[in-house]
């Protein structure tokens, strides 16, 4: 017995500072090498604070919207909804979104809504959308601001992030420094 606990304890107490010691301070000192020291990307923006790789919630037909959240956009408890596709109050939920989308852009067909606009992320908290969620946005928005809408999709363009080396993930667009860049337009 004594030959089997004593290898045990040791390991653990082994394992415990690994965990709560080394590995910690490997990251952190890895992050302070990363813009912001780790601490993700933060836009000032009319007297605000924003931090770019967290979602935002943007409703008004004057912004592009932005992904809906699962947790309300609150940073401190990321998650997703936990309903499957088949759920009714899942169904009701996401129905309910396209109509109010359906109301806000007339002249768009169900059958163009992106489904990153109506439906939340794995985290809730999704900063990103297709390039696609933020074309179908721009009728509604041109016509609001009074802007070209080429003018709009140049904008899109400048604001798409391609994928890592070109091949891994989609393109995407930050939907906090899209609204930001849009509020610079004249």
């Amino acid at each position: 017995m004594k030959k089997h606990i004593l290898p045990a304890i040791k390991l653990t107490l082994v394992m415990i500072l690994f965990f709560t010691v080394i590995y910690p301070s490997a990251v952190w000192g890895i992050a302070q090498f990363a813009p912001n020291s780790g601490k993700g990307e933060i836009i000032e923006h009319n007297g605000n604070k924003h931090y770019v790789n967290i979602g935002q919630s943007f409703t008004e037909d004057k912004y592009f919207w932005s992904r809906p959240s699962a947790v309300g956009y609150n940073a401190a408890g990321s998650g997703g909804s936990n309903k499957g596709p088949s759920n009714e109050e899942y169904l009701a939920e996401v129905k309910t979104r396209i109509d109010t989308f359906l109301i806000h852009n007339p002249g768009i067909d169900k059958a163009e809504i992106p489904v990153d606009l109506v439906t939340a992320s794995g985290s809730g908290l999704d900063p990103n959308f297709s390039v696609q969620a933020a074309k179908v946005q721009v009728k509604r928005i041109a016509k609001i601001r009074g802007i070209d809408e080429a003018k709009l999709n140049q904008l899109i363009d400048d604001q798409t992030e391609k994928p890592l080396w070109g091949m891994f993930g989609p393109e995407k667009i930050n939907v906090l420094k899209l609204n930001i860049a849009l509020d610079a337009l004249k």
